[in-house]
């Protein structure tokens, strides 16, 4: 069985036995230190995602490095490094490996955490978690797929333009790094050639912190506790004064609300729908002449954010959407191409080998997991930790992947309540799923959407392993008709249209001015 690791605060790892079953196992995972082959001190110069220029808000002039101010901060440094323990040193060693990574496996652990679908009420309806009660049952929020799409996006959005703002800065006000003001500071981690104010790594937790916090507001105090953990970190390493993180901290929680606002906003917190909409959908479904999609669960229960479809995109508009990115209809539920696709599906499902069944559990990414977006950001890390990218290059490239999931998923869910395919398991009573059946229609797949989306940027970003991403997301939609969950068009489909949503995501990348 193969293992997919879900790194946290304390180097735990998931591991990925089914789609339903998971464990947390401690393990010795370390990535090393960020050590950019490229600083990217231009970084400050390229476009930003929200903000209207890099210095859209203000960064304090930093004091001198003569002054008695600064020199109390370098002693600061020197009282940390005095007597470093083993567990300071295994912080360095864990923050060290970049901001972003960290945050986005931060991320990664809470929609892990918060994945579980709510029970039923004794009357058979469902109670919806509130952000306005998190810590209330259901806890806030249900990180379904779509949800964790969306959160990864916003978080990289942020970050990415919170590092545009933080070099800009760096580069006006050109503060040397505290080792480099003074000899006695020692450098637990690889030098830095770019000036240390504000502190990049700062600039990316404060936005993440405030991103983070709306996202999942049950979690403050946790998210609190790794934020004080990074900024120590770089003071014990020697790498930041306390200036340069209350600086960068400051500008980064400045850049999130930028975000916030737009979250706030993007028709997200209406996603859920009422009975009202949920009755339009299906009968607009019978109009056609189709048999609609309906809930197989017992009690029935409402499809999975219903009007998501709906929620603000970040590359395309809602426009383009409906004329260009939304896919033709399938084959209809009385043609002879449906039969055939049906009695494919019972063939896998009664005929499957070990290794199909193997896949169809290792992209499975269920409950109680970082979901198929989070899988994707798992794949991505690991690429991006070999080829030495820069704080910014990181944001830029994350931003890039998580954006075009994020539309992935308002685009598959936009097709799945517009067309109610129903799933072939409802269909056909002989079918049973292995990998447990998700309660919204089947056109298209959403994890063909979000493989084929992240496989064309990161072949973008990665252009030496373009065909090895383009076959895992070939593998990825496969596990779906594998696990007896889609038919062949929801596959295809979703395939074509994740792509066709990653070519959006590109052409950003090659204007943004950081090729």
């Amino acid at each position: 069985m193969k293992k997919i690791f879900l790194y946290t605060t304390i180097l735990s790892a998931v591991v990925f036995a089914n789609s339903c079953s998971k464990k947390i196992e401690e393990k010795n995972l370390d990535y090393p230190a960020i050590n950019p082959t490229r600083v990217d001190g231009n970084a400050g110069t390229w476009r930003p995602i929200l903000l209207t220029s890099p210095n859209e808000f203000a960064c304090a002039v930093p004091i001198g490095t003569t002054s008695p101010d600064y020199v109390l901060q370098l002693n600061e440094i020197k009282s940390f490094q005095g007597e470093i323990t083993s567990d300071e040193r295994a912080l360095v060693n864990y923050w060290g490996a970049g901001a972003v990574l960290r945050w986005n496996e931060i991320m990664r652990e809470l929609v892990a955490r918060h994945n579980i679908a709510p029970y039923q009420n004794p009357d058979g309806t469902y109670p919806i978690p509130s952000a306005n009660n998190p810590l209330a049952y259901p806890t806030f929020p249900f990180a379904n797929p779509p949800y964790a799409a969306r959160a990864y996006a916003y978080l990289s959005a942020a970050q990415y333009d919170a590092c545009i703002a933080g070099y800009h800065y760096k580069t006006l006000y050109n503060r040397a790094a505290p080792f480099a003001v003074d000899a006695n500071i020692q450098t637990l981690l690889p030098k830095s050639t770019l000036p240390s104010y504000p502190s990049e790594d700062a600039v990316v937790m404060g936005a993440s912190v405030e991103l983070l916090k709306l996202l999942f507001p049950g979690d403050q105090d946790y998210i609190n506790q790794k934020a004080e953990e990074h900024k120590r970190a770089r003071l014990i390493a020697g790498a930041n004064v306390r200036s340069d993180l209350d600086a960068g901290e400051a500008l980064g929680k400045l850049v999130a609300t930028k975000f916030i606002t737009r979250a706030r906003g993007d028709r997200a917190g209406a996603a859920v729908g009422n009975a009202t909409i949920w009755a339009q959908q299906e009968a607009d479904c019978v109009a056609r002449g189709e048999v609609p999609w309906i809930s197989q669960e017992n009690p029935k229960r409402p499809g999975m954010l219903v009007l998501f479809g709906r929620v603000r995109t970040w590359l395309f508009d809602s426009l383009t959407m409906v004329t260009t990115v939304r896919p033709a209809a399938p084959p209809s539920t009385s043609s002879a191409q449906f039969k055939k696709e049906l009695e494919e599906v019972y063939s896998y499902s009664k005929n499957l080998t070990k290794e199909q069944l193997r896949i169809a559990h290792f992209w499975a990414d269920g409950i109680s997991t970082y979901t198929p977006p989070g899988h994707w950001n798992y794949i991505a890390a690991n690429e991006f930790v070999q080829l030495n990218f820069s704080e910014a290059r990181w944001a830029r490239n994350m931003a890039l992947l998580n954006m075009s999931m994020m539309d992935a998923a308002v685009a598959c869910w936009d097709a799945k309540y517009h067309y109610y395919n129903p799933r072939p398991s409802q269909m056909d009573g002989r079918i049973k799923t292995v990998t447990g059946l998700p309660n919204f229609p089947a056109y298209i797949s959403g994890h063909s959407t979000f493989s084929g989306a992240a496989a064309t940027v990161l072949g973008y970003v990665v252009s030496s392993k373009a065909q090895s991403f383009a076959t895992m997301a070939n593998e990825a939609s496969a596990s779906r008709l594998y696990g007896a969950i889609h038919y062949r068009s929801d596959c295809e489909k979703g395939l074509e249209t994740g792509n066709k949503i990653g070519a959006y995501a590109i052409t950003r990348g090659r204007t943004d001015g950081a090729e």
